[in-house]
């Protein structure tokens, strides 16, 4: 962003045009920490696993306890994955790339598919003219008022939260993941990516079900992968769903503003940062997808220019669930229940 938009006037969001600057230094990989993290989350969560899957056959209540330990170890494994897409859990692309691979065998997502697509996100993201991929459906006021009724009930559907934090995750990790789509010749990568990770899921579903049996295999991964998900389509959505966040058009948009103003700090209690992977910092990795999860921590602590951002509460969180339509003469997330209301021209005469 330019030095002559320094301050955001509708928000009071201050925009510090050497914020690149200030978070440079921690844009970097630290191996020994990237494999502290990767062992004291992967080592417990194949443990957990390995004990459900032992249990599920036998001993079912032994699995009861252990359910959500190891549904957060797989939304940190997640985080990590996604440090991978992004090259900056480890200094090498190539370790990256291979450890991305295998955590995606774990998180029933084809790896190379779902960087190319996150990275359309980062590089659109509060763009209103190029919306669709990597990021959840949204539409402007004016877009709903403009549609037909049967596309309206569709889209109140789709935000409803029993369907986007319930039959979405199933349907995106455990259907949408295994399909690929578009030309086989212009989407080689995305297909090989997937048919590729299937090829390597199947193997690994038929083994299971071979030496424990498919009751021990269902009962023990999917009420983990399932709930995992669920948190992980939240958090995503909690990061750019809230009502003051950023949208914008054709030359009004800007990078570096929809990186700072559409990105959300989400407050969690310290133990909830840690087992989500620090994904709460939202903001900052927006600003330098370059930067670990686990340098994002300290890169906040030590400026506080991060501290007064888009900040979100546990509560207050809950109460974006409502929000659904970008209005864009206020630039606010509205509830769908703003489309009914009678819009007032300029002047207040109707």
């Amino acid at each position: 962003m330019s030095a002559s938009h320094p301050v955001e006037i509708m928000t009071g969001y201050r925009v510090n045009p050497k914020w690149p600057a200030i978070v440079a230094p921690y844009a970097r990989a630290d191996l020994q920490r990237a494999v502290a993290q990767l062992l004291n989350t992967g080592l417990p969560f194949l443990l957990l696993m390995g004990t459900m899957i032992y249990g599920a056959g036998r001993y079912p209540w032994l699995s009861v306890p252990l359910v959500a330990p190891a549904v957060f170890l797989l939304v940190r494994l997640f985080a990590i994955q996604h440090d991978c897409g992004h090259g900056s859990f480890f200094a090498s692309r190539r370790a990256n790339d291979l450890l991305g691979r295998a955590i995606g065998l774990v998180t029933l997502t084809p790896y190379a598919f779902w960087r190319d697509s996150h990275a359309v996100h980062h590089a659109t993201s509060g763009n209103l003219d190029r919306r669709g991929t990597g990021d959840i459906t949204m539409l402007t006021l004016r877009e709903y008022r403009e549609c037909s009724r049967w596309r309206r009930l569709r889209y109140r559907a789709y935000r409803h939260p029993l369907v986007l934090f319930g039959l979405g995750p199933f349907y995106f990790f455990i259907i949408r993941n295994r399909v690929p789509t578009g030309s086989p010749v212009r989407e080689r990568r995305a297909w090989g990516s997937i048919l590729g990770t299937n090829a390597v899921l199947g193997a690994i579903v038929v083994s299971m079900v071979l030496t424990v049996g498919p009751r021990a295999f269902l009962f023990a991964y999917f009420p983990v992968i399932l709930p995992a998900a669920s948190i992980g389509v939240w958090l995503f959505y909690i990061q750019h769903q809230f009502e003051r966040t950023y949208w914008a058009t054709g030359p009004n948009w800007d990078f570096q503003r929809a990186a700072l103003k559409g990105s959300s700090f989400y407050d969690l209690p310290a133990l909830l940062h840690w087992l989500t992977g620090y994904l709460g910092y939202h903001h900052i990795h927006h600003i330098c997808s370059k930067i670990p999860n686990y340098r994002l921590r300290e890169c906040f602590h030590q400026n506080p220019e991060f501290q007064d951002t888009n900040r979100i509460t546990l509560l207050r969180s809950l109460k974006c669930l409502r929000l659904a339509l970008w209005d864009e003469e206020r630039h606010l997330l509205v509830p769908l229940r703003h489309a009914a209301r009678e819009q007032v021209p300029p002047g207040g005469q109707r």
